[in-house]
């Protein structure tokens, strides 16, 4: 390992660096994320944290957090999570979402947390892919809440993660 690396590692947390990711791939690849300014706030191979203020770039007319915003947040948490264990092994995996629900329970009126627990089986499933040249799938589950209302649970996402082997 080179000596910038190890003390990147070394002087920068992986939440940070995770955070770092993240942004530059919204950057380079999906403006919209990088318009968001997403962080992660907590990353392990269990699960990850999201979080997504509440600034005027994410508000709707009634000063909530827009449906699209709220919608990228969900998108961000099971793709960093995915990219965070992608990383960890060998193989060149790409992944896509395949398909999209939300259900909204409460208007989000602060900064919203977005949490995927599902660490374990996209593991899993990345174990999979990297043993095969077939494309396989998981519905991967997110939910979102807002810490400064008393973490009251503001939406759940259903997305279903495909991913396959890059040849």
């Amino acid at each position: 390992m080179s000596t910038i690396k190890y003390w990147a590692r070394k002087l920068i947390s992986k939440n940070a660096r995770a955070t770092i990711s993240l942004r530059l791939f919204g950057l380079t690849k999906i403006p919209m994320i990088s318009y968001l300014r997403p962080s992660v706030i907590d990353i392990s191979t269990e699960q990850v944290v999201v979080r997504i203020p509440l600034r005027r770039r994410a508000r709707n007319h009634i000063g909530s957090m827009y449906f699209g915003a709220l919608s990228v947040g969900a998108d961000c948490a099971v793709g960093a999570l995915a990219m965070y264990l992608i990383k960890r092994q060998s193989e060149n995996i790409t992944m896509i979402f395949k398909s999209f629900s939300a259900e909204f329970h409460k208007r989000a009126e602060g900064d919203v947390h977005f949490c995927c627990s599902q660490g374990y089986e996209i593991s899993r499933l990345i174990t999979q892919v990297a043993a095969s040249v077939e494309r396989s799938e998981i519905v991967v589950d997110v939910i979102a809440t807002v810490p400064d209302q008393e973490d009251d649970l503001v939406a759940t996402f259903r997305l279903t993660l495909s991913m396959k082997k890059q040849i």
